[in-house]
């Protein structure tokens, strides 16, 4: 067989006839795939994390065997947190239970089936706001078993996407992930909580991305069924990894010094402060306006919205995080907008965006130019004869004087001022 396919080996390196198996970290039997046992003795004695550091090497041992560990992000929810360097490293209780769990999980964790070509298949998938999840399952006549769990960060181009086409990119990331497990195989099952998926194919029109993705999944023999969220147990925890979220939003976060400049900001406001004190009343007169959790919120552009009160440390934070910081990778006007309008609301955000992006100075500096290129500049023609070029202006206006016209001729140095009447009255007015 090596022969045929044109492979070398080397005898001294391989292992023949062998039922069991330790590769990449793994102990591989008939029976699945587990863990190696002094991989799970190694994060036994692990010792308790002093710093942010520590705790990303704990988490980088555990998290290479999430695959096996039921609930493995909720499970590391608190450590997870632990990982931002903008906070101060508070090891405390509740971080400590995460530590202690997270070291004993493995011994309870679950055997992953090796893939058999000729089982019925199929992979459920499963989105949120930041991230998608994919479980692939395999039937042995008895029940369903676990081949591989995934999880992935949505980006930030994809994150303001609608159900609908984040739940077509979990698929098209799990079908590119088990591509060759499932490519030139028989039907397999897609499984998914969004059910105008299943009639993807049915649409009159769509869009070039949509359009290719569909052409990607045509390559497999899929056969789409709908599940309701509730029974989706396994793709839902995938998809809300407390880690993926933190990744994409951690850049702002609301804290309650912050959640107090809110509220003085809506009181402080004129544009908030009665719409506030309306929707804080016992009984509230009908708007678009609700408090929750002490924000003040508007129903616009078909969903709600944090509207941000006027207070420049809010609005030029905010203003950063969406453009300056590395995840966003200063967008321009539209795209800073669009992501901006996805959570809050200002009335001049439009405006506000628009000044902060021409003062950006780093994009001032490396974007490219997109108007029509200057005219070369020439130098002016040298003149032959007094008065055949005269340059003008008007200075002023002054505190004691007049509007003055100013002139001279480019042939000489002559240099005549003259006050002038009709201006006096008209250039306050434009000036006004």
């Amino acid at each position: 067989m090596l022969l045929r396919a044109k492979y070398k080996v080397n005898r001294d390196m391989c292992e023949f006839v062998r039922q069991e198996l330790e590769y990449l970290g793994h102990f591989v039997t008939p029976e699945g795939i587990s863990p190696l046992s002094d991989k799970i003795q190694a994060i036994q004695e692990w010792p308790e994390p002093r710093n942010v550091t520590d705790v990303r090497s704990f988490l980088g041992l555990a998290g290479y065997y999430q695959r096996f560990i039921k609930g493995y992000s909720k499970i590391a929810a608190h450590l997870t947190k632990l990982q931002c360097e903008d906070r101060p490293f508070d090891f405390g209780e509740e971080a400590r239970e995460s530590f202690f769990a997270l070291k004993a999980a493995p011994l309870s964790a679950e055997v992953l089936r090796i893939y058999d070509p000729l089982l019925p298949t199929r992979v459920t998938t499963d989105v949120s706001g930041y991230g998608i999840g994919a479980v692939l399952e395999q039937h042995d006549g008895v029940d369903w078993h676990p081949v591989e769990y995934f999880s992935k960060k949505v980006s930030v181009v994809h994150s303001i996407d609608d159900a609908r086409k984040k739940e077509l990119l979990a698929f098209i990331h799990a079908l590119k992930r088990w591509r060759h497990f499932l490519l030139g195989r028989s039907q397999f099952r897609w499984v998914t909580d969004n059910n105008p998926l299943v009639f993807y194919k049915t649409q009159d029109t769509v869009n070039s991305t949509i359009a290719r993705w569909m052409a990607f999944i045509d390559q497999f023999e899929v056969f789409p069924d709908h599940i309701p969220g509730k029974s989706n147990r396994f793709a839902n925890a995938l998809s809300r990894r407390p880690d993926h979220c933190t990744a994409v939003y951690s850049t702002f976060e609301i804290d309650d010094d912050l959640r107090n400049s809110f509220i003085r900001g809506y009181q402080a406001d004129p544009e908030f402060r009665d719409k506030y004190a309306n929707c804080s009343s016992p009984n509230p007169s009908p708007s678009h306006y609700r408090i929750q959790e002490g924000y003040l919120l508007v129903h616009t552009w078909g969903k709600d919205l944090l509207c941000v009160p006027s207070d420049p440390h809010l609005r030029t934070r905010l203003l950063g995080e969406f453009h300056d910081a590395p995840a966003t990778g200063h967008f321009g006007v539209n795209r800073t907008i669009d992501r901006l309008r996805e959570q809050f609301w200002w009335p001049d955000l439009l405006g506000d965006v628009t000044r902060y992006y021409e003062s950006c100075e780093v994009c001032r500096r490396c974007k490219s130019r997109n108007h029509r290129p200057y005219d070369e500049l020439r130098p002016l023609p040298v003149r032959l004869r007094r008065r055949e070029a005269i340059a003008m202006d008007i200075t002023g206006l002054f505190p004691s004087t007049r509007p003055v016209w100013m002139g001279f001729s480019r042939w000489s140095t002559d240099s005549p001022s003259l006050p002038c009447f009709c201006l006096a009255a008209i250039m306050p007015r434009h000036r006004s």
